[in-house]
């Protein structure tokens, strides 16, 4: 987890595809329009606000954040679908700190372990204006309120209370993802 513009998917990218640590990947739900170079299923569940209600009406939903967006609301959701079990792989996820917490209390505390992800803020605005070039239309609108909605969500005393105790400085891809391997398998 981590800020807007951290890095968290290409960190994911290459945890997930590690051997060494064996970890299955959970995709979560949004709702959102799906990006260029995204992939329905590998990056997230692109589904419709229909399919959220239905887990919500199952009891099947873990944890959802909604967010007033200049195109709408967009939803972002964990639904216990049958992706994870625990006796049988660990898995790796992407959230936010409200979405680990929650993860943390439906699984357990033993069963959830974070990292923590941050990059200096003026270099993950510069990050977030490259990629949204990219877009074939750029919502610029939406990367600023996300880069200010991350300075409250992500506050130091939100960081504090979600009880973060380890956080991995992405400024060399390289290095950053070496001492995130090394800490998971500390931990596994």
């Amino acid at each position: 987890m981590g800020k807007s513009a951290s890095g968290k998917d290409n960190i994911y990218s290459r945890l997930a595809a590690h051997k060494e640590l064996n970890l299955k990947t959970l995709v979560l739900y949004t709702t959102r329009p799906i990006r260029a170079g995204e992939q329905d299923g590998k990056n997230y569940y692109f589904v419709d606000d229909a399919k959220l209600e239905e887990f919500r009406k199952n009891g099947n939903l873990i944890e959802a954040r909604a967010y007033h967006t200049v195109h709408g609301i967009w939803t972002y959701f964990t639904a216990d679908d049958g992706q994870v079990d625990l006796k049988e792989s660990d898995y790796l996820g992407i959230g936010t700190l409200e979405s680990f917490t929650k993860m943390r209390n439906y699984y357990g505390e033993d069963a959830v372990c974070p990292v923590y992800i941050q990059v200096e803020d003026g270099e993950r605005l510069a990050r977030a204006l490259k990629r949204e070039r990219e877009q074939t239309n750029p919502k610029y609108e939406e990367m600023c309120r996300r880069f200010l909605a991350d300075q409250s969500d992500f506050s130091e005393e939100n960081i504090l209370a979600a009880g973060i105790r380890k956080r991995f400085q992405n400024v060399d891809l390289e290095v950053c993802v070496k001492e995130i391997v090394n800490y998971i398998k500390s931990v596994q």
